[in-house]
C-alpha cells in the first residue's frame, strides 16, 4: 500500500476528498461460535472468472465466485497505480484465501465455507455501493451466511 504522499495528483486529491459514511447502527452482533459458522469471502480485489470481461474502472458491480471454481480459473483485474499483483500472482490466497478456509473447515476451526463467494472493484467510490452492499448482505442471508472474511485489496 503506498503512503498517500507518494501517490501522484490528481488521485491524491481524489482520495483525500472521498467522504467516509457514518453508520447510525452498530453491525457487530455475538452469534455461534467459529467454529459453527459458514463462511463467505469477500474480496476487493476485483476477481473474475478468465471467461468474464475485467471488472470496469470504479464499477459498483459484484461478481460472484462459486466455490467450486478452482482458483487458477480466476482472474485479477484490479487497477490501481499503489498496487502490487506479485503477492496474489506468487499465491491466491493473499487475495482470496478459499484454500486457507477450507484448510480452517478441515481442521474444524470454522463451521464450513460458503458456496459462493463475492469481489468488487477496490478502486470504487464508495458512495455508489449501497446497492452492491445490499446485493451482497442478502446473498449472505439467503445463503445462510454467519460470518464474513473481508479482504481488502
Amino acid at each position: 500500500m503506498a503512503r498517500i504522499d507518494a501517490i501522484p495528483e490528481p488521485t491524491r486529491s481524489a482520495v483525500l476528498g472521498l467522504d467516509c459514511p457514518a453508520f447510525p447502527e452498530q453491525p457487530f452482533l455475538s452469534g455461534l461460535p467459529l467454529s459453527q459458522r459458514r463462511v463467505a469471502i469477500v474480496t476487493s480485489a476485483a476477481l473474475h472468472p478468465r471467461e468474464e470481461p475485467p471488472f470496469p474502472a470504479g464499477t459498483p458491480e459484484v461478481r460472484l465466485l462459486p466455490a467450486t471454481l478452482p482458483p487458477a480459473a480466476l482472474l485479477m483485474s484490479h487497477i490501481s497505480i499503489n498496487f502490487d499483483r506479485t503477492g496474489f500472482q506468487r499465491d491466491i490466497n493473499t487475495a482470496y484465501p478459499i484454500d486457507r478456509l477450507h484448510d480452517l473447515a478441515a481442521a474444524g476451526v470454522i463451521g464450513g465455507v460458503a458456496e459462493t463467494h463475492y469481489a468488487v472493484m477496490g478502486s470504487t467510490d464508495p458512495r455508489t455501493m449501497a446497492a452492491t452492499a445490499d446485493q451482497i448482505a442478502g446473498q449472505l442471508k439467503q445463503e445462510r451466511i454467519d460470518a464474513v472474511l473481508l479482504t481488502p485489496v
